[in-house]
């Protein structure tokens, strides 16, 4: 087992080598999908502790010579966001393992954050209050992504998380393996970036006033772009559920 901790967490390694040995059993579930995070508590800390599915056949091969895992991605990216000022879940350690030519399970582990609701949230509830200034800011912290080249590439409803602080709220990013890097990023890079958040048109409009207002640039053909891309995704994703509906028909 290869393991990787932050400067400032390496006294937990005995702790945290524990918790991996007996994650199948132990912590508190907060999500089960593809794959698994637990929250496991200490005296002074709370973290989360995600356990990635085991890759394909391939991802198996390429993971253990080629490319690096999701975790250490998770970790990696999380350490970049945090210099650039990003907020995410502070991260602690990556853990992955291999089997010979094989590459095995892996696990990113990070601080536990405490916070209000998800950009999901304001999309199922249009009555949620500050909702529109909660758009406004998410533009502006968008922005600053963009400004610092970037591309969050599962930049979707699930992934910011986000803390009320009175009038001002702060949007931290989750689910991290998955990030480019620009020294500049385009303009059509920028625009497609929102293309994952909603399909609710007013909200839409809404973020292209916002990052046109930043920009400077013209809000009709902000909003147009933005709009285009997002229609685009929508049919991509609705084609591609119900490509796979059938097949399981079919099986």
């Amino acid at each position: 087992m290869k393991t990787v901790f932050s400067e400032e967490t390496a006294s937990l390694r005995e702790d945290i080598t524990k918790c991996i040995e007996t994650f199948e059993h132990d912590g508190n579930t907060i999500s089960k999908a593809r794959n698994t995070i637990k929250i496991f508590e200490f005296p002074d800390l709370r973290m989360n502790i995600k356990a990635f599915q085991k890759p394909n056949f391939i991802n198996k091969i390429a993971y253990r010579f080629f490319r690096k895992s999701k975790a250490q991605r998770s970790f990696e990216h999380a350490e970049y966001l945090l210099k650039k000022g990003i907020c995410t879940p502070k991260p602690i350690a990556y853990l992955q393992e291999d089997s010979g030519i094989f590459f095995g399970k892996s696990y990113y582990v990070s601080e536990h954050l405490e916070y209000d609701l998800t950009y999901r949230d304001i999309i199922h509830d249009q009555t949620f209050p500050n909702r529109h200034e909660i758009l406004r800011q998410f533009t502006r912290f968008t922005h600053k992504l963009h400004e610092n080249g970037i591309e969050f590439l599962d930049h979707s409803p699930g992934n910011t998380l986000i803390v009320i602080n009175g009038n001002q709220y702060e949007f931290c990013l989750v689910d991290l393996n998955r990030m480019k890097f620009h020294e500049n990023m385009d303009y059509n890079t920028r625009i497609g970036n929102f293309k994952k958040l909603t399909s609710d048109k007013n909200m839409v409009a809404t973020m292209s006033g916002e990052y046109a207002k930043i920009t400077g640039n013209d809000y009709h053909k902000i909003f147009s772009d933005m709009w285009g891309n997002t229609t685009k995704f929508q049919q991509h994703f609705h084609q591609r559920r119900k490509w796979k509906k059938m097949l399981k028909f079919w099986k």
